[in-house]
Order: structure tokens, then sequence, then C-alpha cells
């Protein structure tokens, strides 16, 4: 059974940054892909970014140019690098893993964007 464990999450403020992390229970090469997706209350789930096996990317339209998504295969982590964050970017935001076999999730952290 693989695991996902997020960490990072928090309260900030506008125009801040917040760094969050997915540690997975074992070697990230094993996974087509990986991401990050977001649910705030009262909406769907959304794509907030995305990196497969090669390295190519894929973002959601409202975070082009302020996220950055990133692989560290020493550490078995995938991580999301947020800056000029705004209310709008508040949500559950949940790791995801994928292999053709399987997709995994972990159990989310809050990020909450308020002054």
């Amino acid at each position: 059974q693989v695991q996902l464990v997020e960490s990072g999450g928090g309260l900030v403020q506008p125009g801040g940054s917040l760094r969050l992390s997915c540690a997975a229970s074992r070697s990230i090469f094993t996974f087509d892909a990986m991401g990050w997706y977001r649910q705030a209350p009262g909406k769907q789930r959304e794509l907030v970014a995305t990196v497969n096996r090669g390295g190519n990317t894929n973002y959601g339209d409202s975070v082009k140019g302020r996220f950055t998504i990133s692989k560290d295969y020493a550490k078995n982590t995938v991580s999301l690098q947020m800056n000029s964050l705004k209310p709008e970017d508040t949500a559950v935001y949940s790791c995801n893993a994928n292999t053709p076999a399987a997709g995994y999730w972990g159990q989310g952290t809050q990020v909450t964007v308020s002054s």
C-alpha cells in the first residue's frame, strides 16, 4: 500500500508564499505521474499541477506563473512552491500519484490565504 503524506500547509497573507511537500512511501520512480489537486468548500476538486515521469509539467490556468511543481528523487517527494498567493487559493491541497494499475491520494493539507 502506498502512502502519501503532505506537509507545509498553513495560514498566509495575500501575496505571500508557501511550499507544500508530499512524501511517498516508496520510490517516486515507480509512478507515471504525480501532482497536486485542491478543493475549496462547495467547489469541485481541481487540478493544480502535475509532473510526469519525463519531467513534463502541467498547471491549472489559475496558478500558471505563480506555482511550481518539482520532484526530489533522493527524498521521494514532490513539492509545490506557491508564490503570490491569493484568497481564492484557499483550499485543501491533496497529493496524487498514479501508476497504470492504481491511483493514490494523500490526506490533504489546508492552505488558507487571508489577511
